[in-house]
């Protein structure tokens, strides 16, 4: 009973706690939250400004490829001749367009200035996954219009357990390199074209736009923010008012 008498009131614990460290953690945490949201609505004008590029792009008339600079504006849109190398066409799986599977379909198309990889568009999956797609290639040169964006702004992969035969899970542009220039001169650049005309192949051109998922960021920047607001009142009251009002 006389140990139970002598120990100090929960209270006067408190007050005898470093009084920085409660501090700091709610420092620490407050910071790391802010900065998250700055990073979503950071994400969020990225997008805005990739749609408003993608939308200038529409309105101008299509420059030759050839003739446009290596440093040249994402979402240029460009015309361009040349010859498929149907060998190297490859289907990207898991494609979602409107609720229906289906796969996108890569090849490069070998012009006078050099190599372009072109996304020909969408094509719909059979019912039967077994049966392969097939999308034919002309066997004369082509003439094609589209949007050039910079090739890896959608397609990363991960491993390399992602490629059967000429379906692939996902486009890894290094691996793509290696085995288009172990038979090819000339290297890839990080460009692909979207292509968007001519049309009359079967493929669909439905383009996302650049700006999906906006609104998604700044809900996770309110989010964030919601939360530093948070930290900042429960550090008030439980790191401040309670430690000097609470009873003695």
């Amino acid at each position: 009973m006389l140990a139970l008498s002598l120990a100090p009131p929960r209270a006067a614990r408190a007050r005898r706690r470093p009084a920085w460290l409660p501090a700091l953690a709610a420092l620490f945490f407050a910071g790391l939250t802010f900065w998250l949201g700055l990073w979503q609505l950071g994400r969020a004008e990225e997008k805005r400004a990739k749609q408003a590029a993608f939308d200038a792009a529409a309105t101008l008339p299509a420059v030759e490829l050839a003739a446009l600079p290596v440093s040249a504006a994402p979402f240029s849109r460009v015309r361009v001749s040349g010859q498929f190398a149907a060998a190297y066409q490859i289907y990207l799986d898991n494609r979602l367009l409107q609720g229906r599977a289906g796969y996108h379909v890569i090849v490069p198309l070998a012009y006078s200035g050099g190599v372009v990889l072109v996304n020909r568009g969408w094509l719909v999956a059979a019912s039967d996954r077994a049966i392969r797609p097939v999308a034919p290639l002309p066997s004369a040169p082509v003439t094609l219009e589209g949007l050039l964006v910079p090739a890896q702004s959608r397609y990363v992969e991960l491993s390399e357990r992602g490629v059967a035969g000429p379906v692939w899970q996902n486009l890894s542009l290094a691996r793509y390199r290696d085995w288009y220039q172990a038979k090819h001169r000339g290297e890839l650049p990080d460009r692909m074209l979207l292509q968007t005309s001519p049309a009359a192949d079967g493929l669909v051109r439905d383009w996302p736009r650049p700006d999906a998922g906006v609104e998604r960021h700044l809900g996770y920047a309110v989010q964030w923010f919601a939360l530093t607001a948070a930290i900042f009142a429960l550090y008030a009251y439980y790191g401040l008012w309670r430690r000097f009002h609470a009873p003695r």
